[in-house]
């Protein structure tokens, strides 16, 4: 009898251990109170809690866990959304600082744009364009009056070389008439002379 127990103890052992480590497994496969979501501690809690008619009766340790872990999950969000809020009102002091800054880079560029198209003439600010519509204007008459002193000028200088033609015809004339009158006096002094003569 004293050789069988023994035997009968290894028997037994060998079968409990097996059973209490499958169990162990089932265990760690519902979950735990030291790891995963609210929801599944929240299930592993009710998996290892005892019935009472129709209560569930829970371990105190284990209330206290989930509590602890609950608590903790509360801070750590609690932590998390404080960090959010103050991220959000980074980033809008950021949004607002950018706002700032292309509200100045938009008026540097409209000024910038409007100095380029803009320049000092004779004191007085003056747009590119007025300006070049003005010098076209401004060459557009001088052009208008050279044409015209041009068209003088011509006209004038025919008129000056029909004069001067017209000057050169009567001083010819006036040669012409004065040698006459010339060679018409010397007949007339010589007729004069010989009629004086003939007396």
């Amino acid at each position: 009898m004293k050789s069988v127990l023994p035997l009968f103890l290894i028997l037994i052992s060998l079968i409990a251990v097996p059973s209490f480590s499958f169990a162990q497994e089932d265990n760690e496969e519902k979950g735990s109170l030291k790891s995963g979501t609210i929801d599944s501690q929240f299930d592993y809690i009710y998996s290892v809690s005892n019935n009472f008619q129709e209560y569930k009766v829970v371990k105190r340790t284990n209330l206290d866990q989930l509590k602890s872990n609950i608590l903790d999950s509360m801070r750590t969000m609690r932590t998390e959304v404080g960090d959010l809020k103050l991220l959000i009102v980074s980033e809008k002091d950021s949004i607002k600082n950018l706002n700032a800054i292309l509200a100045i880079a938009e008026t540097e560029k409209q000024e910038a744009i409007a100095e380029k198209d803009n320049f000092s003439f004779l004191g007085m600010g003056i747009h590119k364009a007025v300006y070049s519509s003005m010098m076209w204007i401004v060459v557009a008459v001088l052009a208008g009056a050279l044409a015209i002193f041009s068209f003088q000028y011509f006209s004038s200088f025919k008129k000056i070389r029909k004069a001067q033609k017209d000057l050169a015809e009567v001083q010819e004339e006036f040669d012409n008439h004065r040698k006459n009158m010339l060679d018409r006096e010397r007949k007339l002094k010589r007729e004069l002379v010989d009629a004086q003569l003939g007396r």
